[in-house]
């Protein structure tokens, strides 16, 4: 396999940038589960193993159950996810999918769950991890 661009070794302002967004958003008032399961989800969407490698790890490490893991892409069967963790997911898809747009519906359930700072946290988290995930995936970066 031929060995694609290193962005950190090519751009670095760039990663430099990106990492600075990931520094804000590990310090947003989003709670550790929100952003894990954001960052897995988004990435089951866009099909990058690199990130799920990562992010399943880090939500397993966090305490995160193998069984909800396992079911992440299938939330809406189950009853594992709590009514604000719905409405995160259905964001996430939605914004991760984004020709289908955010709808009044999901987003007015998240008017009803979080404040405007929440949901702007929520919004940046999806598309930080939709970021990392193109990156990943154009530059078929390794798993470690």
């Amino acid at each position: 396999m031929k060995t694609r661009v290193n962005i950190l070794q090519t751009q670095p302002e760039a990663y430099k940038a990106m990492m600075g967004l990931e520094k804000y958003m590990a310090s947003s008032s989003l709670t550790s589960t929100h952003k894990e399961l954001i960052k897995i989800r988004a990435s089951q969407i866009n099909g990058c193993a690199f990130c799920l490698n990562m992010h399943t790890r880090d939500a397993r490490k966090m305490g995160e159950t193998e069984q909800r893991i396992y079911l992440l892409n299938a939330w809406r069967e189950t009853t594992l996810y709590s009514p604000e963790e719905r409405a995160i997911l259905a964001m996430t898809e939605e914004v991760t999918l984004i020709q289908n747009h955010l709808s009044e519906v999901t987003y007015d359930q998240a008017c009803k769950l979080f404040d405007e700072r929440y949901i702007a946290e929520i919004i940046m988290m999806i598309t930080t991890i939709n970021a990392w995930n193109r990156i990943a995936i154009a530059t078929e970066m390794v798993l470690d």
